[in-house]
């Protein structure tokens, strides 16, 4: 079988103050934000930094109750969640639903810049919070 997962798209990291992890970012790698969005649906604020073909994805709630909120207040700032890129999220989600794998996420979803993406949830995936990207076309 072929890999559904043609590269790792992003790394999140859920941080309290956005703007002071992108000021990190530029004063300890040089590194720009190449792309800025407030993402309503998902009640965050994201900054990507641009790393080869993938990006660090800095992520700050915009409310409270937001998923990115929650994660905070449990754990603290870190690691949130790791994206694969797939040609195709419905397909992708599907094979995972297939498996018996949680989702969070039943269907593909409108992700920031353009992109389709879903959600696995981690208690199947070995602790950590997937996120399937299809990038626009």
């Amino acid at each position: 079988m072929t890999s559904q997962l043609t590269e790792i798209d992003h790394v999140a990291i859920a941080v309290n103050d956005l703007d002071a992890a992108i000021a990190w970012y530029e004063a300890v790698f040089g590194a720009e934000v190449v792309h800025r969005e407030i993402v309503e649906s998902d009640g965050v604020d994201e900054a990507l930094v641009k790393v080869a073909e993938s990006y660090i994805q800095l992520l700050t709630p915009t409310r409270d109750d937001s998923p990115v909120a929650k994660y905070l207040a449990k754990n603290g700032e870190g690691l949130h969640h790791i994206a694969y890129r797939v040609d195709d999220c419905a397909k992708a989600l599907e094979a995972v639903k297939a498996s018996g794998a949680r989702v969070i996420d039943e269907a593909p979803r409108p992700g920031s810049r353009g992109t389709t993406v879903a959600f696995v949830h981690p208690k199947s995936s070995f602790g950590t919070l997937i996120e399937l990207v299809e990038e626009s076309r």
